[in-house]
């Protein structure tokens, strides 16, 4: 087993737990125990599949006791709270980061709000994505009324800020 659960361990169980590895890391001749500084690690409560908005009460934070448990893993819940899930997650298993994307903020169709500034003038309009996009991303945009597509970025608020040419 790779983890523990934080909120199942009776003080006894922590003490026999802790007690163990102790002894055989002190006979083997190391000066700490095999698992200190392992922390803790995100896993699934139950299956997430791919496209899902992971929520926290789908994921919960474990005790690593696997030392040798490697590679990028998320190891407190705000950093999956929110993000959506890019391939399946199974339950009991680690996150690496590469699974997860940001939610899209605006989706292939909708209509959003275009703006676009130079100096003290800014123009708006109104414009259909023709993909998704996160904050932060960049994404092509038809304008509704003249049918003209731009690129610009996609703001927190769902506008999306045109790029000039």
């Amino acid at each position: 087993m790779m983890f523990r659960r934080k909120n199942a361990i009776a003080a006894g169980a922590v003490r026999m737990a802790l007690a163990m590895p102790l002894a055989v890391a002190l006979l083997a001749g190391a000066a700490t125990p095999v698992f200190a500084g392992a922390g803790t690690a995100v896993v699934p409560t139950r299956t997430i599949y791919p496209g899902e908005e992971i929520g926290a009460g789908a994921v919960e934070e474990v005790d690593v006791t696997n030392p040798n448990l490697s590679g990028e893993y998320a190891r407190q819940s705000a950093e999956v709270v929110g993000m959506v899930a890019k391939r399946t997650l199974l339950p009991g298993r680690t996150i690496p980061p590469s699974a997860l994307r940001e939610a899209y903020a605006v989706t292939r169709g909708q209509t959003v709000r275009l703006t676009f500034s130079i100096g003290t003038m800014t123009i708006s309009a109104q414009g259909a994505p023709l993909e998704n996009a996160a904050v932060g991303d960049i994404v092509k945009v038809r304008n509704v009324d003249s049918g003209v597509t731009v690129s610009g970025t996609v703001m927190a608020d769902k506008t999306v800020k045109v790029m000039a040419k």
